[in-house]
């Protein structure tokens, strides 16, 4: 099956640069089968709407106006972009709330990836997730995929967060679906491909509780689980061992220091998913890595995810 052929691109609209349409254009120029990208933008304001003199027929004219120049703009900065082997469409919706607009679109238009640039701060060169980017994050039924900058480097690093201790059923799938996107990634993008994994480190309370407790043994009989386990995700999916990186320590330390030491471009992770009310979340582990990363970002929801914004589930 093709991956991320179906592409939603989120606009920015404070900036004539669009890092996000720029790494969606690149992805969908390397596919093997054609590719689809829309150029997407809510809008609103709040004035249109509150104008009480004009009548429901003039607000309605001056919204289709503001829709309209919003569109002129985007067809001028898209111009750089553009590809004759990519299906090119540009979309401005009319919404008070940008993320929920965004979700909408996701799902009548069935993409298979949500694309959207990042705030950066210019003075320390880090990434500043907006309040949009956190919902996206969050409540997207595909893959959301944040981008840093619209410099994408020669011989760049991709990193995959595995989580190989488990044997719980939903991180062998996530694991599975992590190193194949993974895969296609760094084929399309030009990029060499490592998988990461952090394993935990012994708590210190149990050689108190347990005096004949040796935390040695303890610890190296945890590495040579993860190591093993590595292993036989790294042989299923024809990996190097070169390829991969397991350390000792929390996930939210280790991927971040990994991602700074290979000067990675992107890291992907693989969210855990819940069901219910908490569906908003994506997970602490996951939303404490993702807040220390330096470079674009790549979520994945696990099978079975169910958007709180699914049209099909809201009463």
């Amino acid at each position: 099956m093709s991956i991320y052929n179906k592409i939603l691109v989120v606009a920015d609209i404070n900036n004539d640069q669009q890092p996000a349409l720029a790494r969606a254009m690149k992805l969908a120029s390397k596919s093997k089968s054609t590719s689809h990208v829309m150029f997407f933008l809510s809008i609103y304001d709040f004035s249109y709407d509150m104008t009480s003199m004009l009548s429901m027929d003039e607000r309605d004219a001056m919204r289709r106006g503001v829709i309209h120049q919003r569109e002129q703009w985007m067809k001028k900065v898209a111009e750089p972009y553009l590809s004759s082997d990519v299906e090119f469409e540009i979309k401005v919706v009319w919404h008070n709330r940008p993320y929920e607009a965004i979700i909408a679109e996701v799902f009548s238009g069935s993409h298979d990836i949500l694309i959207k640039g990042t705030r950066t701060h210019d003075v320390l060169e880090s990434v500043i997730f907006t309040p949009t980017d956190w919902h996206l994050l969050r409540k997207s039924p595909c893959p959301v995929l944040l981008v840093k900058s619209e410099y994408w480097p020669e011989d760049a690093n991709i990193i995959a967060s595995v989580h190989v201790g488990s044997e719980n059923e939903t991180h062998s799938d996530l694991n599975d679906r992590m190193v194949k996107q993974l895969t296609n990634l760094s084929e399309r993008l030009d990029a060499n491909s490592y998988l990461v994994n952090a394993y935990p480190v012994t708590p210190a309370n149990i050689t108190i509780e347990l005096p004949e407790f040796d935390p040695t043994t303890y610890t190296d009989a945890v590495r040579g689980h993860h190591l093993t386990s590595m292993k036989a995700l790294r042989q299923k999916h024809s990996f190097d061992e070169e390829q991969t990186i397991v350390e000792q320590g929390l996930p939210e330390d280790v991927i971040p220091e990994v991602a700074s030491r290979l000067n990675a471009a992107m890291v992907i992770l693989g969210t855990t998913g819940r069901t219910g009310l908490s569906a908003v979340f994506i997970g602490n582990t996951a939303e404490h890595v993702i807040d220390k990363i330096n470079c674009d970002v790549l979520a994945l929801k696990p099978h079975g995810y169910v958007s709180p914004l699914d049209p099909q589930t809201a009463v």
